[in-house]
This record gives C-alpha cells, sequence and structure tokens, in this order.
C-alpha cells in the first residue's frame, strides 16, 4: 500500500491538486490550515465531508492546492479531490462517496454571455412599435 494518494478535483472554474498522506488528520489547504483559509464553517464542513461520511477524519492527513474560481467553488473541488484520493486508498470507500454523490464532478458552469445580448439569458426589452 502506497502512503500517499493523490487526486484532482474539480467545481466550476477550481482546479484542487489533493494529496492524501497517513496522518492525524490535519487539513492544509495551500500552505494554511482549513479554518485560516475557508472563512465560512458550511465551506470547512463540505471540505470535511468525504473524511467524515468514510470515518477515516483521524487517518488521514490532507495537503491541497487550489486555484481558479471562488471561495465555494475551491471548496467543492477539495471535496472532489479528498473524495477521489479515498476512492484510491480504499475501493470499499466507492459506495459510500457514490451514493452520497462526491465521486462524481459537478457539471455546473456559469453560462456564457451571447453576443448581441445583455447577458446568458437577458434579452433586450421588446419594443412592438
Amino acid at each position: 500500500m502506497a502512503d500517499v494518494f493523490s487526486a484532482v478535483g474539480r467545481r466550476k472554474t477550481s482546479v484542487a491538486r489533493v494529496r492524501l498522506l497517513a496522518g492525524a488528520g490535519d487539513i492544509t489547504v495551500n500552505r494554511k490550515n482549513v479554518n485560516e483559509f475557508f472563512s465560512r464553517d458550511t465551506l470547512r464542513s463540505i471540505v470535511r465531508q468525504p473524511l467524515s461520511l468514510t470515518e477515516t477524519s483521524g487517518k488521514f492527513s490532507v495537503i491541497a492546492n487550489v486555484n481558479g474560481g471562488g471561495e465555494s467553488g475551491q471548496a467543492g473541488a477539495v471535496r472532489h479531490g479528498i473524495a477521489r484520493a479515498l476512492c484510491l486508498a480504499d475501493e470499499s470507500y466507492r459506495g459510500v462517496l457514490k451514493k452520497a454523490g462526491l465521486i462524481t464532478r459537478d457539471p455546473r458552469m456559469k453560462e456564457r454571455k451571447k453576443y448581441g445580448q445583455k447577458g446568458a439569458r437577458k434579452r433586450f426589452q421588446f419594443s412592438k412599435r
């Protein structure tokens, strides 16, 4: 069994490179503690979700490098990367993580603005006369 598991997680425009090591369970994102990096409790719980579902929060330490997007997208990317790395660490976690929907990459992205219009869906006001 290898002692380092690497995976890439993505969400919106964020990309997270995650390394899972045997350790005390500390999570480091961009060389900062997860509590320093993510300001909201919901984002911290999103990051910890795969570890709590598989009951491995004390077994693995997480080192993640994340870039692109905003805070919410980055938290989702880190979560996706941790879930993928856990599957590499132990194949038996796959069922639990898949049932929770953590292995699937969330395909929702911002829709592009269309030319000649105000936005992605917004149109200019229609005038009959």
